[in-house]
């Protein structure tokens, strides 16, 4: 790519139009040329990007995000008048996207105006409120309250409880501006969903896993865990805050590269495990792949729950 297309191409975010490339002194034959190589992708009707300077070892969900971006900002050049809405607000917001479809950009559109569904592009109908708008890098945006509530009614239970999750253990939202925006929308389709995950929701799930955790022992019934306890010892030194404590029962939930990769790393984590079992703590771990078998992890936790029934596990 040209200094020259560089620079378009900086300006609208990343992306590029077939008639910024011929102002930019590239040819039709060229342009059809670098999308055969590979050298641009083609993003949309006369679209495109230079995925060159993208990391090679990019993880396929950044590369979702990276793309969905992308994609939000070159279709919002087409439709004129819509605030980008539902998943993709979520997404500008910063929010964990978890379980949400990003093959297409969503929007609302303000004021008259029908929904549109087309290839990558959904455009929702609905009535906007001023304090429901939000300008993001230089993209009007739904308040991230509504963005929760309106992807989870579109989605699943489990989704709104990961995104509420999230919006509060980022500060950027509260509990009562999501419950507003439930009062507020009434009327909309999937409601008692996203009315159930703003109720569920606590900022003290630090992670995607960890929120799909609790939803997850709430499903099958077990005790609604105590969040991020510290545990001290005899003495009053603090040994370790843990994920979940249900009783005696510590559960942690173990994400990518949680506690590092060195063997300093795994050798403080044993030893806090053993100062946890000398408390009289039972210890669990859940992976990722438990969360795929939410059955089988249920019956692992109660059988644990069962076997350190009757520890003490005094706290200090």
């Amino acid at each position: 790519m040209n200094r020259r297309l560089e620079v378009i191409a900086a300006g609208r975010g990343g992306w590029f139009t077939r008639p910024d490339a011929l102002a930019a002194g590239y040819s039709d034959s060229e342009v059809r040329q670098r999308v055969r190589s590979g050298q641009w992708v083609r993003m949309g009707f006369n679209s495109y990007v230079d995925p060159r300077g993208w990391p090679v070892d990019e993880p396929p969900w950044e590369r979702a995000i990276r793309l969905h971006r992308l994609s939000v900002r070159m279709a919002r050049e087409r439709l004129g008048a819509v605030v980008v809405s539902h998943q993709s607000a979520a997404l500008f917001h910063g929010l964990p996207v978890w379980g949400t479809d990003l093959t297409a950009a969503h929007f609302t559109r303000v004021g008259t105006g029908q929904s549109r569904r087309g290839r990558g592009i959904r455009v929702h109908r609905g009535a906007l409120a001023a304090d429901e708008i939000v300008e993001l890098n230089g993209l009007q945006v739904t308040a991230c309250e509504r963005a929760v509530v309106e992807t989870a009614c579109t989605t699943s239970y489990e989704v709104g409880v990961v995104l509420a999750d999230g919006a509060l253990r980022m500060g950027l939202t509260t509990r009562e501006r999501l419950a507003a925006v439930v009062r507020r929308h009434r009327h909309w389709r999937g409601l008692p969903a996203a009315s159930a995950a703003v109720q569920f929701a606590d900022g003290r799930s630090e992670s995607v896993g960890e929120s799909r955790l609790r939803v997850l022992m709430a499903n099958h019934g077990l005790p609604a865990p105590e969040l991020q306890v510290e545990i001290r010892d005899e003495a009053g030194r603090f040994i370790g805050r843990v994920d979940f404590l249900l009783g005696t029962l510590v559960v942690e939930f173990d994400g990518a590269m949680k506690y590092g990769d060195t063997a300093n790393a795994v050798l403080a984590e044993k030893r806090r495990e053993d100062r946890l079992r000398e408390r009289g703590y039972g210890m669990i771990r859940i992976s990722w792949a438990d969360l795929a078998q939410p059955h089988d992890t249920a019956a692992r936790l109660w059988r644990a729950m069962s076997a350190y029934a009757v520890g003490t596990g005094d706290r200090q």
